[in-house]
């Protein structure tokens, strides 16, 4: 979609940098998605309910909402939604660089080098403001 076809928001080219809208929209059914349904049919997008009391039928959402408030929210206070846009930038970015994933053979989802033991000790690097730390080895 270009960019015309999104006209002034900034918030729709902000959630589809790359100019392109997905074909469906899986959701439950909170009423908040009657606001943005206008929206959603503008941009072409197939609004798909699920169905009533079945998070399974939406599971990658569930998975990583869950994540996000057990690693991350549930452990510090929102003030203001500038804030939760922070700590949640600051935490994607620890999660797609430090942590690590069981189904990526422990590794990141962007990987990183393994560092020999000569370079030097292994030093704790706070991410998320503290929350969460990636360890490497730093030169002495």
């Amino acid at each position: 979609m270009s960019e015309a076809g999104f006209g002034h928001d900034s918030r729709l080219r902000e959630a589809f940098p790359e100019d392109t809208a997905p074909r469906y929209l899986v959701h439950d059914r909170d009423t908040v998605f009657a606001a943005v349904q206008g929206t959603v049919n503008g941009l072409g997008i197939h609004a798909v309910r699920t169905a009533p009391r079945a998070p399974w039928q939406n599971a990658y959402a569930e998975r990583v909402i869950g994540s996000i408030r057990r690693q991350c929210l549930d452990h510090v206070i929102i003030m203001s939604a500038r804030g939760l846009r922070r700590v949640l930038a600051r935490y994607v970015s620890y999660y797609h660089d430090s942590r690590t994933h069981l189904s990526l053979v422990k590794d990141a989802p962007r990987s990183r080098l393994v560092v020999p033991p000569e370079v030097g000790p292994v030093v704790a690097v706070p991410q998320v403001g503290g929350l969460h730390h990636r360890y490497d080895r730093r030169a002495a």
